[in-house]
């Protein structure tokens, strides 16, 4: 959904509104500037705009006793001020964000050379504060802090109809944030909620806790925001900033914790761990002399390790015939296609299974389930679908899945009009000879009399909403299809059974 890249983005906001002084928020720059260009992140510094002379309210300016006001006015910075911090951060290759409290703040955001707004917690419903935001045209963070699941909505649905690139943060707005308080299970929830929104986490916790940032990661955080500073003088850090020594240590969690968490997909072993399992495989060895000709029972053969050739303990099955002679002790080693499956449907079903789990997906137990096989069973997995009956009235309802790298011929149908929408995955429809990328939530409109075709790389699950489905309505351009029985052509199956 978005073209700015929020992933790896660090925010490392300047503690205490860089203690109203110039050369301090400097200071802060060049040291996280730095100790960052060790680490693949996106590192960026933020700031926050204040216009106080309208954003507090004239009667409390003097008040010392109203929390906040004071230290607004006493770390107050100049827009020239700011101007030099934003570039001293492009010295380091730093990106440059800012939260601005007022709209009259947006206005100078644009003006000056700033990457991305952050919406404060605080912000999340001030409607004038949100609306002038999400139209400034840039990409937005957004602090979800002590707000409820609706508040949340309802920013989401701005941001979205504003059509700006955004993302939002899990965040606790409690300084320093209490362990128990932390609430990181809210970042999947979150991340399932808005599936095309990039999910972070802005954080308040004690600077030395180093554990947090892994879980978060775990959870799926894909970037993150920190309190930062240094003491000097009189500048102290409160309980939630860390200083470049605690920061460094934060890093370095998160570091190890991407490298611990590893890809996302299944990829086949690395060799070494193959080598590994290896030397415990076992292998299928004659139990006494079994002669060329003879069906091999179990009772004629023992596994063992170490496997040294031919067959494995997990390619055995009855029925299998001797093509010579074996000794006592020797290896089964039989030529021909002996370790091929010969009942694909279990591993189809299995597959099924997961995907839909994946997907999130619970079909009822009374559906129809048809593998379409156009070139045979054996073929399926290069050529077919699955195809499951939800309802068949004046209106139809399937589900129809894909696996992946399946393909679909060429087909129209006659009388029946027919809306794909993905759900899961992405595939590639081919409509007369055009061809259509779709991904998930696409609509797709197929009229009666077009030919299309449709396959997938990596698997998908898309809605098929049509007119009747009717049997004979299916008109395949490859002949050796069309001129084979409906039933040569489909197996029904259960995946409760």
């Amino acid at each position: 959904m978005t073209s700015f890249e929020f992933d790896k983005l660090f925010i490392f906001d300047l503690a205490n509104n860089h203690q109203g002084d110039l050369n301090h928020g400097l200071s802060i720059i060049r040291e996280i500037g730095e100790l960052v260009k060790n680490y693949d992140i996106r590192p960026a510094i933020k700031f926050q705009f204040r216009q106080l002379d309208t954003f507090i309210h004239p009667e409390f300016k003097a008040r010392e006793d109203v929390k906040h006001i004071p230290r607004f006015i006493s770390t107050r910075l100049t827009m020239e001020d700011y101007a030099a911090l934003v570039v001293e951060a492009r010295k380091h290759d730093l990106l440059v964000a800012c939260t601005p409290f007022d709209e009259e703040s947006v206005d100078i955001i644009k003006n000056m050379d700033i990457d991305i707004i952050k919406i404060a917690s605080c912000s999340v419903t001030d409607w004038p504060l949100v609306n002038k935001v999400v139209s400034a045209g840039m990409p937005v963070v957004a602090s979800t802090g002590g707000v409820g699941m609706s508040q949340i909505d309802a920013l989401v649905h701005a941001m979205r109809s504003a059509k700006c690139d955004f993302a939002i943060h899990h965040c606790v707005s409690i300084y320093p944030t209490p362990v128990a308080d932390y609430n990181l299970n809210q970042i999947e929830l979150l991340r399932n909620r808005y599936r095309d929104v990039p999910i972070g986490w802005s954080t308040h916790e004690d600077p030395d806790d180093a554990n947090a940032i892994q879980i978060a990661a775990a959870k799926g955080a894909v970037m993150f925001e920190r309190h930062v500073g240094i003491e000097a003088g009189p500048h102290k850090l409160n309980g939630y900033s860390s200083n470049p020594a605690q920061l460094r240590v934060w890093l370095d969690a998160y570091a190890n914790a991407t490298l611990a968490l590893g890809s996302v997909h299944r990829s086949p072993p690395k060799p070494e761990e193959m080598e590994a399992l290896a030397t415990l495989e076992r292998g299928v060895f004659a139990r006494k002399e079994i002669e060329k000709g003879n069906v091999i029972a179990e009772d004629d053969v023992f596994f063992a390790m170490p496997y040294i050739g031919g067959m494995k303990a997990g390619q055995w099955r009855e029925g299998l015939v001797a093509d010579q002679d074996f000794s006592p002790l020797s290896p089964i080693q039989l030529s021909g296609d002996w370790g091929r499956v010969l009942d694909p449907i279990p591993s189809i079903k299995n597959q099924l299974i997961g995907m839909l789990n994946d997907a999130n997906i619970t079909i009822d137990s009374t559906s129809k389930i048809e593998l379409s096989h156009h070139y045979g069973l054996e073929h399926f997995r290069e050529h077919g679908a699955v195809i499951i009956d939800v309802v068949n009235r004046e209106y139809c309802k399937k589900l129809i899945i894909q696996l992946p790298r399946q393909k679909h011929p060429y087909h129209y149908h006659k009388r029946k009009e027919e809306t794909f929408q993905v759900l899961w995955g992405s595939m590639t429809v081919e409509r007369d000879g055009h061809e259509f990328s779709l991904s998930e939530g696409s609509l797709f409109l197929v009229e009666p009399g077009h030919w299309h075709k449709f396959s997938t790389l990596n698997g998908c699950i898309f809605e098929e909403i049509s007119t009747t489905h009717y049997n004979d309505d299916s008109i395949y351009e490859d002949e050796t299809i069309a001129n084979k029985p409906r039933e040569d052509r489909k197996t029904e199956i259960s995946l409760f059974s």
